[in-house]
Parts: C-alpha cells; structure tokens; sequence
C-alpha cells in the first residue's frame, strides 16, 4: 500500500505518525513505517484577514433528508470572477462571528461565478456549524483567502501510476468527493464508489450521487449493518487509487484492510480529531491572568483551555490551519504538527491544538 494521507481536518501528528492517530494505528506495526515514507504535504497557513475576499450568500438550500446539511452557494460580493480551485480543495471560512471553520468545495471547479459547500450541523461541536445553519441567511457576507488543498486528486497516467479510482465516503466526507467523481468522469477514468452513512435520510446530495449510476453503490447502516472493509473497498484490484473521507473507525478500516497491499495507493482525509496518544498530563499558566489548567493525559491543551473558559483562538482542532497559534513564554514544547516552521518554533510559537509539554514541563503562555 503506498500510503498518502491527507488532512485538513488532521490527526493530531500531520505528518501521519501512527503513534499519535490510535484510531487509524488498526493495521498496526507492520504498516506504521509506512508514514515516515509517506509524502508530506505542508499547506501553508493563510494570508492575515485583511487579505480576504468577500463573498455573499447566493442561495442557501437543504440537501439532505434529515434537514441537517445546508448548502450554501457563495459568489464575490463585488460581483467579480473568483479564483479557481481543483478537486478536493476547501475554504478557510471566516464567520461573521470571528469563527474561522474549514468546509469541502462541492461544486464545479470550472464554475468562477460561485463556490459551493455544505455544512452538517453539529450541536456540540465548536459553534460553526451552528452559525451557518441559523446565522447565515441568504444576503450574509463572509470572507476567506481563497481555496486551498490539502486533498489533492491525482490522476492515473497524470501524475499517478494507477489506473483506477475506488472513492469512498461516509456522510458529509461525500462533499470533497462529488467533484473528483465529476473529474473521473470527465477524464474517462474507471472509477467506482461507496457512499456510507447511518441513514437514506441522513446523506446530502443522495441525489445527485444517485444519478451517477451503477458505479456507485449507496449502504446505509439501518439497511444493512454497519460496512466491513471488504464492503467498503470493493473489488479494489491492483493499480487502483483508493479516496477515502469519512469518520475514524472507517478510514481505520480501511487503511488495515490494506496493510498487506504495495500495489494499491490509500489517500484520505478526516473530519473529526483523534483522540490523544503517548500523551502526558502537564499544567498551563495563562500569562495575563495568572491560571493555572492542568492538562490531562488524554485531552489536547486546546480543550484544556476551552474547558476551563480560557479564551483561545481554534479552528481545524487538527493542527492544519494554524489559527490557534500561541506564544509559549516558559516551558519545552513536544511539537506535533508539520505547519510551523523551524523560525517560528525558535521564536515560541505553538500549536494548542495538537502540541504539548514535553514531558511534564509546565508552559506560560501569551493568552
């Protein structure tokens, strides 16, 4: 298996160290050496806010049974052309409330007239989602600097030496999806799909994946258990380019039922974090007020400082987008991520998100 992951919504270690991501560590040992041959891709943060575009809500539309994924279709405030963006890119959203959250483009990348994403609401999550749902009518301005890629579609013949697609999603994982499946199709690429999730009614754009045909297969859990790796890989003969995005325990699945193969190339990309490993507790200090949070073995600083109503900026939870960027003023930092750079590790700065004290050194930051 020639194993190429990618995260916009990363493991805490981005550059695919097994002993940090527990939930795809299920093909175990044999393949977790794989990662450190593994391409890493280092996405660059975005520009400052004062460099954004703005863009105005077009149309808001419902797109899945359960009404709980909402499209909205984003076109420049000005009017103009936006830039383009190629298969398995997302924007880095800045909401009117100052929440900076990352969607999937789901639309056509040919299309410079708008940007489509879809957003699933997540009542317990980090706020986002809520705010699109209820905060964003049609009329609303946003911002972002632009599409980005971290999930990049490479081609067979193209830029890559397979000679198929195997896509595989699992609920709102379908949005970085729908284009490459357009792309496959346009380019006369062989290609087939799964399409996974709890329920008919809980899938967005059901229909628009449906008409696709008999290349793709949709399995709901209610219908028919949950999906076993052989189910989700298909036939997934040699020289096939495997696209995963979904929950944890799917692309963990997946990436063990693939341990054994060199002939088969795995990408994928995660919407959720996974949870803490190798992970000691440590404390905090918070520099302008003086408190103190410990940390637990098994928590990220990030939501240590969340839980104890410390104000700290986020937004990917993942170590991919750097907004949580904080100034370390006493203390050794174990650095998990691959965003920051040699300079900006030298001058303090860290991720919350994903990267801790080393060992049990307690850190002073500059919040």
């Amino acid at each position: 298996m020639r194993l190429v992951p990618h995260y916009r919504q990363t493991p805490p270690s981005a550059s695919g160290r097994s002993r940090h991501d527990p939930v795809l560590a299920l093909a175990g040992a044999g393949i977790s050496g794989l990662f450190a041959a593994s391409a890493r891709r280092r996405i660059p943060p975005p520009p400052r806010r004062d460099d954004t575009l703005e863009l105005t809500v077009r149309r808001r539309r419902v797109v899945a049974r359960d009404q709980d994924v909402v499209e909205l279709t984003l076109a420049a405030a000005d009017g103009g052309a936006l830039p383009r963006w190629y298969p398995g890119a997302h924007l880095d959203l800045h909401l009117p409330s100052g929440l900076v959250r990352q969607y999937s483009l789901c639309g056509d990348p040919s299309a410079t007239d708008a940007y489509r994403i879809a957003v699933r609401r997540i009542p317990g999550g980090g706020g986002g989602s809520v705010e699109v749902h209820d905060g964003l009518p049609e009329g609303s301005v946003v911002h972002t600097h632009g599409p980005r890629n971290a999930f990049p579609l490479t081609v067979p013949g193209r830029g890559s030496p397979t000679r198929r697609f195997r896509f595989i999603a699992g609920g709102i994982g379908i949005t970085p999806i729908l284009p490459m499946l357009r792309a496959a199709r346009r380019l006369g690429v062989d290609w087939s799909m799964i399409y996974t999730g709890r329920s008919r009614d809980s899938l967005p754009f059901l229909e628009e994946v449906a008409a696709h045909g008999s290349a793709v297969l949709v399995r709901t859990d209610d219908e028919s258990g949950l999906p076993s790796a052989a189910t989700l890989l298909g036939d997934c003969p040699a020289g096939t380019a495997v696209y995963a995005c979904g929950p944890a325990p799917m692309l963990g699945a997946v990436r063990a039922a693939l341990g054994g193969r060199d002939d088969v190339e795995l990408h994928f990309e995660r919407f959720a974090a996974a949870p803490v490993v190798d992970g000691r507790p440590f404390e905090v200090r918070v520099a302008s007020t003086g408190t103190s949070v410990a940390v637990a073995a098994d928590e990220t600083l990030l939501a240590a400082l969340r839980r104890a109503g410390v104000a700290a900026p986020y937004s990917c939870q993942q170590g991919f987008c750097g907004t949580c960027r904080t100034r370390v003023l006493d203390g050794a930092v174990e650095h998990r991520d691959t965003l920051l750079t040699d300079p900006e590790r030298a001058a303090g700065l860290m991720l919350t998100c994903v990267s801790r004290a080393c060992g049990t050194s307690r850190l002073t930051l500059d919040l």
